[in-house]
């Protein structure tokens, strides 16, 4: 996605986004349910010890079996096709808006601000309503140091989570903490699509010989440009996740819920609560955005291909 790259057409960026986030999700999917899981976890009580990275993903693994790291993964892969769909056509749409005029090319602070609208539109449309279901069935079961509420789950898979939300708590509710969302996800874009961008442009113009990038290079700055958001918006994701950890609090707004939780970080658990989960969350985001960008961009070269898609008119064969 570089900035002079010819613009796909949506249902390519559809295909292409959606593949992609079928892959980070499934080669990704753990390393989120191990980073909800330790920032869920409340300080050390009764003398147990913080278990770490490692000793949460092995905690998760001999207490509930291999496949729990797997909790929430029907609702990312219910919402993952439409959000990267959105993304990337946003992004695009956005990118072309943002282009000048005469040349038609989009400048580092255009691409910034496509990302930024790019986040804040999959956000609000997709990303919060299945981050709610996704962080309930993830924190069904914690750590051992931490007492297990009722013995068996309250909610089966993605769709019986979400009814049960909605029956009993309101649709509204898919929504909390979506402001936070919105803000988490349009700082990411912005930093991924930009630092992404640039650093292929570069990696282009280092490599004039080739025509095309290989795949292992935009793994590479994707590797980079994703582990960048993480880094900057860490106590917003804390805080968006423990608040979609709760039920519905009558009376209390939503700036009232962050203000709650943030004093109670701080008070009970001091500032660095606010990065909790940050190790595994750069795991996570930074290789699926590796395997994100890696996809789509073969994906997208290889649906090029099919002129019913890319609109453009097949090569007459001469005889």
């Amino acid at each position: 996605m570089s900035r002079d790259r010819k613009k796909s057409t949506p249902i390519i960026n559809f295909l292409s986004g959606g593949t992609a986030g079928l892959c980070e999700a499934l080669s990704c999917h753990p390393l989120d349910t191990i980073k909800v899981r330790m920032q869920l976890a409340t300080k050390a009580v009764d003398g147990a010890k913080r278990i770490g990275f490692f000793g949460t993903a092995s905690s998760i693994i001999s207490h509930e079996g291999f496949f729990a790291l797997y909790k929430g993964l029907g609702a990312v892969i219910t919402g993952i096709v439409p959000k990267m769909a959105i993304r990337f056509s946003s992004f695009e749409s956005f990118k072309g808006l943002l282009a000048n005029k005469e040349t038609g090319k989009t400048s580092a602070t255009g691409i910034f601000f496509a990302g930024l609208f790019a986040g804040v539109t999959e956000a609000v449309l997709v990303v919060n309503p299945t981050d709610v279901v996704k962080i309930r069935l993830q924190a069904q079961a914690h750590a051992p140091s931490e007492a297990l509420a009722v013995d068996a789950p309250r909610y089966r898979n993605a769709a019986h989570c979400a009814y049960t939300i909605v029956r009993e708590e309101g649709v509204r509710v898919l929504y909390r903490g979506v402001v936070l969302t919105a803000l988490r996800q349009a700082t990411n874009q912005a930093v991924n699509f930009t630092a992404y961008t640039e650093l292929k442009a570069y990696a282009a113009k280092i490599q004039p010989e080739l025509q095309d990038l290989p795949s292992y290079q935009h793994m590479v700055l994707g590797l980079i440009s994703g582990a960048l958001g993480p880094l900057s918006n860490a106590p917003i994701d804390t805080i968006k996740t423990r608040m979609q950890r709760e039920k519905a609090t009558s009376g209390e707004t939503a700036i009232g819920r962050v203000s709650r939780i943030s004093s109670a970080l701080i008070q009970k658990e001091g500032f660095l609560a606010f990065y909790k989960g940050i190790t595994p969350r750069v795991m996570r985001v930074a290789p699926g955005q590796a395997v994100t960008f890696a996809v789509y961009e073969q994906v997208s070269t290889f649906l090029e291909g099919f002129p019913i898609l890319s609109g453009k008119k097949p090569v007459a064969i001469l005889e």
